[in-house]
């Protein structure tokens, strides 16, 4: 069994019994499917029935957090020297492996439709995709995205900022604003331009969108007693993008070292502001001002 789907325009197969995500019970990749052709080469190929086996003295632990859903499993991420290792763990539920062979980019992982709880293999697929699209300059931004004019705007924070009311507030007060995704955006370049995509992951917010638009501007919000919007340097651009990357890449030399690749490429061409706000239609119609002007 073979399925493919084209996340960020690139191709993610998977294979074996449980090959088809949708039939899984992973319900958003069916709006990311696309027919199966294995003349194409996949940016990953990803093994679903697998029975991974790696030694433990061969394993160096680059960092461990823990997983959210899946009784608070507890993820552990590490390296041989050849592969990438994710295993996540609950002591009421059981164990997901994955094995990412970093020359390859096969993944095997034991992965099947008797997992009891999907938000553990949802995360797996998530964190399998982010790993093969790092080098190809596209990476997954903890965000909530909307699209305006036919560009996107990513907005940015640490949980419980506002990002997804300040896209609700465009959508209130903006016309044509429309979400694009409310979690997990992908960026990367089309032609190289500087993109957003819809991608199969949008936390609680079931907006699971193929589309993809040129990105107009990022903002990092703030939680303020007042609206102030401004743009920042370069320097401080990275920093307020990078805590929204992949968390578990920053303690990587080698993975840190792709994602700021991408993120230099970015803050080359889009503007990075910070905005101290109200969750009010005045914060959501500033920030629309500040990055299309008075249309």
């Amino acid at each position: 069994m073979c399925n493919d789907y084209m996340i960020a325009r690139c191709r993610i197969r998977t294979t074996g019994r449980d090959s088809n995500l949708v039939a899984l019970g992973l319900k958003a990749f069916r709006h990311f499917e696309v027919e199966s052709d294995l003349s194409l080469a996949a940016a990953v190929v990803i093994e679903m029935n697998a029975r991974p086996e790696v030694e433990a003295s061969r394993v160096t632990e680059i960092t461990r957090f823990e997983l959210e859903g899946w009784g608070g499993a507890e993820c552990i991420f590490g390296r041989t020297d050849t592969e990438y290792v994710l295993r996540i763990a609950s002591g009421g539920e059981g164990e997901l492996l994955f094995i990412y062979d970093r020359a390859t980019d096969n993944v095997q992982c034991d992965v099947s439709r008797d997992v009891p709880d999907l938000s553990a293999v949802r995360f797996g697929l998530w964190f399998m995709t982010a790993l093969a699209t790092v080098g190809r300059n596209v990476t997954p931004v903890h965000s909530s995205a909307v699209v305006c004019n036919g560009r996107a705007v990513l907005f940015l924070g640490e949980s419980g900022t506002g990002k997804s009311t300040h896209t609700r507030l465009w959508r209130e007060n903006i016309a044509g604003a429309v979400l694009l995704n409310d979690d997990s955006p992908f960026i990367g370049f089309v032609d190289g331009v500087a993109t957003a995509f819809g991608a199969p992951w949008s936390g609680k917010t079931p907006c699971y969108k193929q589309e993809e638009y040129p990105i107009a501007a990022i903002v990092r919000l703030s939680q303020a007693p007042h609206n102030a919007i401004r743009r920042l340097p370069s320097l401080h651009a990275i920093g307020a993008l990078l805590p929204s990357l992949t968390p578990a890449f920053g303690y990587d030399e080698e993975l840190q070292d792709l994602m700021l690749k991408t993120l230099s490429a970015i803050i080359s061409q889009v503007p990075v502001y910070h905005l101290e706000c109200l969750p009010d239609a005045a914060a959501a119609r500033m920030s629309y001002e500040t990055v299309f002007g008075n249309v």
